[in-house]
């Protein structure tokens, strides 16, 4: 069986198991994402005319394989310089020209499936938004849902706006399918959505949830997405004001050590700022997400552990600074001993490197009787990342003392103990600086699908490319061609992007 067959059949399971896990977390009473250590969440718990049921289903549309799987991790992560499409040899022939070389088509199945879940997730936030508004007398819990709902919607739209460009604004309840086919607004009107709607989300949701709802998206979760989206578009103060708005709450800090970020038992720590939840067990199987198995290490037996896509190249793996420890903690090495639980990986294998970051704890695969890594969290937005925003601001702004403040803490965190290595940058000239800045998210993001999005908004993504040998690149692949497929069900009315007319 090819891999294409296999995955649309695993895809199919996927969505009937994401389907039934909403009506189980509505109806039965399992728990709100299915991790015992987040409690309980029964139906008697649920207040009368609340919309928790509908909220489920969002954050189950999050476990889709488009926004938190293969595709996903394809279209933000391989297509950057540093990463490149791994799998078997069979994999690289048929996707290394589109994601490693830019050779997009279109129609393929991974970019039509990230379109399709994308929009899928985007009408459970509609339909809910569109029920709390014709409630007669919403109370403080609904607020906090929309809120919950328009994190996730905005979330969405920024993926795609970033992917395709113009894409459709629907944000509104479909009722038929004709009311879904819809022209593209511009990249504006759809910033102006994801503005809107998170706004909304900062005004109403908390800082914190009580214990057995942890991973549920926080006010700092949606100034953080706030901060991004205001850097891409080079807006410094509001991406600046964002980001310190986080930094100020106390919620977060860098405690965690860095080599134990990326371990199950450092899920939804004060690192965590915005994670996809994940719960995956042999009587349980229905809640799992497929980050960890698309990018396992693809061997046999017991180190069968996935497809073994994305996968760090030499140019990641250079770019840390002479004893960075880091650098062991995001590469994974073929024929070597430096995988966090002391066990070998073979030599032999297709790939002599693989990433680290969703290395899955083999105690846990021996108690699931899976090796695929299907209950692994999916962090998308970690503090570190807040901190290099704010950093980042703050040195287009010309205040390089609080960028200097700030990049020094992302380094002091990984330098820990050893001060030999990785010495506090002092320049305050800004050019200096923004080169120091771009470095550290380079080596601190490393394989956490921001590098290609942070060379597009750098505006230096041409040369780059050029420079790793990726000639083939140009302005035009910065956005993905819209499926063809979609633009065939609208008759006409969807417009493909200009560049690949």
């Amino acid at each position: 069986m090819n891999m294409k067959t296999q995955y649309k059949r695993k895809r199919l399971t996927y969505l009937a198991l994401g389907i039934l896990s909403t009506i189980l977390v509505t109806a039965c009473g399992e728990d709100w994402l299915g991790g015992e250590p987040l409690g309980r969440w029964t139906e008697d718990d649920m207040p009368a005319g609340s919309l928790e049921g509908q909220v489920f289903g969002i954050y189950a549309g999050l476990r889709s394989e488009g926004t938190s799987g293969l595709p996903y991790v394809a279209i933000h992560n391989i297509r950057a310089d540093d990463a490149n499409i791994g799998g078997g040899v069979g994999d690289e022939a048929g996707a290394g020209p589109i994601f490693d070389d830019f050779g997009y088509p279109l129609d393929y199945w991974l970019i039509n499936n990230y379109w399709t879940n994308h929009y899928s997730l985007i009408a459970l936030t509609n339909n809910l938004i569109n029920d709390a508004d014709s409630l007669e007398n919403p109370t403080e819990l609904t607020a906090v849902n929309v809120g919950e709902a328009r994190f996730v919607r905005a979330f969405a739209y920024f993926n795609l706006v970033r992917t395709f460009g113009e894409v459709p604004k629907i944000d509104f309840r479909i009722y038929t399918q004709d009311q879904a086919i819809v022209p593209k607004s511009s990249i504006a009107e759809i910033y102006a959505l994801i503005d809107e709607d998170l706004n909304a989300a900062v005004a109403v949701l908390p800082n914190r949830w009580e214990e057995r709802f942890s991973g549920r998206i926080t006010r700092g979760a949606a100034l953080a997405l706030q901060a991004k989206t205001h850097l891409a578009r080079g807006s410094w103060g509001a991406a600046l004001a964002a980001a310190e708005a986080v930094i100020s709450s106390g919620e977060y800090d860098l405690s965690v050590p860095y080599d134990m970020i990326f371990r199950e038992e450092s899920e939804n720590s004060r690192e965590s700022v915005f994670e996809i939840q994940a719960h995956y067990t042999q009587n349980n199987t229905g809640l799992g997400i497929t980050l960890a198995s698309r990018q396992g290490v693809r061997g046999a037996g017991e180190f069968d552990l996935g497809w073994g896509w994305n996968v760090p190249n030499e140019i990641l793996l250079s770019a840390f600074e002479e004893g960075d420890p880091r650098k062991d903690v995001t590469v994974l090495y073929s024929d070597s001993v430096n995988a966090p639980y002391g066990e070998r990986i073979p030599g032999g294998l297709e790939r002599d490197y693989w990433n680290k970051k969703v290395y899955t704890n083999p105690s846990i695969r021996r108690s699931t009787g899976s090796r695929q890594g299907q209950w692994f969290n999916f962090r998308v937005i970690r503090y570190a990342d807040v901190v290099l925003m704010a950093a980042e601001a703050a040195n287009e702004m010309g205040n390089t003392d609080l960028a200097l403040e700030y990049l020094e803490q992302v380094r002091a965190r990984a330098r820990g103990a050893n001060v030999d290595i990785l010495p506090p940058v002092t320049t305050r000239d800004q050019e200096e600086l923004r080169q120091a800045i771009r470095h550290e998210r380079q080596v601190e993001l490393g394989m956490e699908n921001e590098r290609f999005y942070d060379l597009v908004r750098w505006g230096i993504d041409v040369e780059t490319f050029h420079a790793a040998g990726k000639t083939s690149y140009q302005p035009r692949h910065r956005f993905i061609p819209i499926p063809q497929v979609e633009i065939d069900r609208s008759g006409g009315v969807l417009e493909q992007n200009p560049d690949y007319r």
